[in-house]
């Protein structure tokens, strides 16, 4: 399933065990202090605190660069990206 589909897949997704393995790997990065990309002015950590339904695309990008990072090498991180991602392609 390529990432496009992913994205399609994750489009108005209201599961809450989606939600809670976001906010997991959100609460990771921001412990291990993981810096992939410039979300405006709001941590990792306040995505987590903050997250909706709306915002499970972008965690999902977040997860499809964290898998796909040769700079991370967190197994912890790694494994809580690839739950999203396996959830979303199983749902």
């Amino acid at each position: 399933m390529n990432q496009d589909e992913l994205l399609k897949k994750c489009e108005g997704m209201d599961d809450s065990s989606m939600m809670g393995a976001c906010k997991v790997m959100l609460e990771l990065m921001d412990k291990k202090d993981i810096k992939i990309e410039e979300e405006g002015k709001q941590t990792y950590l306040e995505m987590a605190e903050n997250l909706k339904p709306s915002d499970v695309s972008k965690i999902l990008q977040l997860a499809l660069k964290v898998r796909e990072s040769g700079d991370i090498k967190d197994p912890e991180i790694k494994n809580a990206a690839s739950r999203i991602i396996r959830a979303i392609e199983m749902s």
